[in-house]
């Protein structure tokens, strides 16, 4: 049982102000594995006026200054890799495979892609006769997810740093513990006191407290698109900057110049990476007529080859959803699926075989699908694809876009048609041949997956405000 009940705030671990306690559950076996602290608004009135004192002196700080932080920080995070894989693997339960080459490996490049950006990024620059000065907003209040938590974490860190803003965290209550260890990388660093704090607790009270705290400049949110509209109303009476990354229901285009066998399963293994708890995950496969039941028949082979389990046996591809709530909205919607006449290829409601406790979900493929149902429409979150069937190109693009989301998409096809498809789909980020995932390249979404956007250069400039000196330029 792990038990850490403190915050830190003001560089140092501080107990809650109040003695109620989260129960962190074990995905793979339904057990409390631990307990954290559930903070209250005071807790946060205290991380913010430590992030407010410490301000007044870091948007000050030298870029040499930020650059020994951040390498500060990567050596530390480096020396405690194994320790972050491990643990995310027992609190949101994916393969520890997963968390050592992307889980924590993603966080670990989002530092050190910042740290590059940052050594070569001009602060201040003339332009047209006037000067140009890029400053820290402030104090920057930042809740992140579950799913992918030292990715969300490091990135929104890192730019922060860079940018000399100081920050109050909330972590999602379902893995904290993760970002516990962030804390304590942190705090080995070097960095000044106050420049990050870390508050634990439930969404409904510390991310609205820090959401409407008169003192945050800023929220950096990622989650669900119904949570980032309560951030947005919170935020809105103080006028402080929302950059948020929502849902996502992305498309796959699989144009028939592509391999379609190679197409389709990657397809399938894209969506079901992490449970298919991935907002970018390209959870609606849309194929031609022609190609239809073929594609239908590889997906299902996919998924009915794909092991589930325990995710810390080596032979695991996919492990359980993280919590207990969110397996029963998948099996729900499952159900709907069901319900509104969509035909079960592989998987469906239930647990795997070989699974008798946790909260596992089987691999599911839909066929027979239309983009009007629900399960076309409604973020799932979990290892559902929706095999659509489409007549010709421009109706693919059409379905691709019939959507309230547009974080990602996806085309497979002979290149140049793949770009020009690309080009004509709505969403912040689009992969063409399943392409290398890039960290630096800017994400973010159009529509409800949300505003602004993250990585590298493109997430440094969204903690940054722009001011314009006049008659700083003298002849």
């Amino acid at each position: 049982m792990i038990e850490k009940t403190q915050n830190y705030i003001n560089g140092a671990w501080i107990d809650a102000q109040s003695s109620e306690i989260i129960e962190v559950m074990n995905p793979s076996d339904d057990s409390v594995m631990g307990v954290v602290a559930a903070s209250t608004a005071d807790d946060v009135d205290l991380a913010v006026a430590a992030a407010k004192d410490c301000f007044q002196s870091f948007q000050f700080s030298t870029k040499e200054e930020r650059i020994t932080i951040l390498e500060n920080i990567i050596n530390e995070y480096e020396a405690r890799a194994d320790e972050l894989a491990s643990t995310i693997s027992s609190e949101m339960g994916a393969p520890l495979w997963l968390s050592q080459v992307a889980q924590v490996a993603s966080g670990l490049t989002h530092f050190k892609d910042t740290l590059r950006v940052l050594k070569e990024f001009d602060f201040e620059f003339e332009k047209d006769g006037y000067l140009v000065r890029k400053e820290p907003i402030g104090v920057i209040g930042m809740i992140t997810p579950w799913n992918w938590p030292m990715n969300q974490m490091s990135t929104k860190v890192a730019s922060a740093i860079a940018a000399g803003c100081t920050m109050v965290l909330k972590p999602s209550e379902i893995t904290p513990f993760c970002a516990i260890i962030l804390a304590e990388i942190i705090d080995a660093s070097g960095a000044p006191k106050g420049m990050f704090n870390l508050v634990n607790g439930m969404g409904p009270v510390v991310g609205a407290a820090l959401s409407a705290h008169k003192d945050t400049d800023m929220m950096h949110f990622t989650g669900s698109t119904r949570a980032g509209v309560a951030v947005a109303q919170a935020s809105a009476a103080t006028v402080k900057r929302v950059t948020q990354e929502l849902g996502g229901k992305s498309a796959n285009i699989i144009l028939d110049d592509a391999d379609i066998e190679k197409a389709v399963a990657a397809g399938v293994s894209s969506c079901f990476l992490n449970t298919g708890q991935s907002c970018n995950a390209p959870t609606r496969m849309l194929v031609s007529s022609k190609n239809y039941d073929k594609a239908v028949e590889i997906a299902s082979a996919t998924a009915n080859a794909m092991k589930v389990g325990d995710p810390f046996d080596a032979d695991t591809k996919m492990g359980p959803i993280s919590n207990k709530a969110q397996f029963e909205k998948v099996q729900r919607l499952i159900q709907v699926g069901i319900d509104e006449g969509a035909t079960v290829a592989a998987g469906g409601l239930g647990l795997p075989e070989g699974c008798t406790d946790g909260y596992f979900v089987k691999p599911t493929i839909f066929a027979d699908v239309t983009n009007d149902m629900t399960i076309a429409q409604e973020e799932i979150f979990g290892p559902v694809l929706c095999l659509i069937k489409y007549e010709n190109e421009d109706e693919a693009i059409q379905i691709a876009n019939d959507t309230p989301y547009g974080l990602a998409g996806y085309v497979q096809g002979e290149h140049d048609h793949a770009l020009e498809v690309a080009s004509k789909i709505r969403a912040g980020q689009i992969t063409i041949n399943k392409g290398a995932r890039v960290r630096s390249a800017p994400f973010g979404g159009y529509k409800t997956s949300g505003n602004g956007r993250e990585h590298g250069a493109h997430g440094l400039e969204e903690c940054l405000e722009t001011k314009a000196v006049i008659g700083a330029l003298v002849e």
